[in-house]
């Protein structure tokens, strides 16, 4: 058993459920997004939309939208500080089908026009479950470095990914495809054994069919 599940996480806030896995959610969304965010959409279903103000998971995850840690003491004044940074942000309490209590939609706008969208939610003690990364299945809990790479479903295009990793190093400890269609864009969700070589990200987008890459750093 892991240490962080006896204990739980470090944290600001009532409840590791409502608020520090909500902030690692909204982290989530904005390492994905690699931009400033000036817009954010968040949707809200079961517990989360019922008790969002009351357990300050409205604050939990702005706060990870402008990149705030679950320890971060200006989690408590975080809806303040986006109206001062001009950040746009607004909540809806809608039903998710078949979604964990602790489901959240968050829609992000960046600074230079670059969106985002993911549904995640809080699993418990702080911890988390990413479900869906801009409409595609994927399943990421924060727990391991994860590079997620965006490509078109081409032939080659996984083995060139992944052999170039084993040839940096690299160690695959799980790997996960997406696709919304054949032969349309796709995304690879990879948990490596440590941490990324440096530069990993910029060589990977070079390969044929790879549209983006980005590395998720534990949260």
């Amino acid at each position: 058993m892991n240490v962080f599940d006896i204990i739980g996480p470090v944290m600001i806030g009532p409840s590791s459920s409502h608020t520090a896995g909500a902030v690692r959610l909204g982290r989530v969304a904005w390492q994905i997004l690699e931009d400033e965010p000036v817009k954010a959409v968040i949707e809200l279903s079961g517990s989360f939309a019922q008790t969002y103000r009351g357990h300050g998971t409205d604050k939990a995850l702005v706060a990870g939208i402008m990149g705030m840690n679950s320890f971060d003491e200006r989690i408590r004044c975080s809806l303040d500080l986006a109206k001062e940074q001009g950040l746009e942000y607004e909540f809806h309490e809608v039903m998710i089908p078949e979604s964990h209590p602790n489901t959240a939609r968050i829609h992000l706008l960046g600074k230079s026009g670059k969106t985002v969208d993911i549904q995640g939610a809080s699993v418990g003690g702080g911890n988390i479950l990413v479900e869906k990364i801009n409409g595609m299945d994927v399943s990421y809990t924060g727990q391991s470095t994860t590079i997620l790479v965006r490509h078109y479903d081409r032939p080659g295009a996984i083995a060139a990914v992944t052999n170039f990793m084993a040839y940096s190093g690299v160690n695959i400890g799980n790997f996960r495809l997406s696709r919304q269609k054949k032969g349309g864009e796709a995304i690879m969700t990879i948990e490596i054994d440590g941490e990324a070589p440096e530069k990993l990200t910029e060589q990977l987008k070079v390969l044929p069919h790879v549209i983006s890459a980005i590395i998720l750093k534990v949260i």
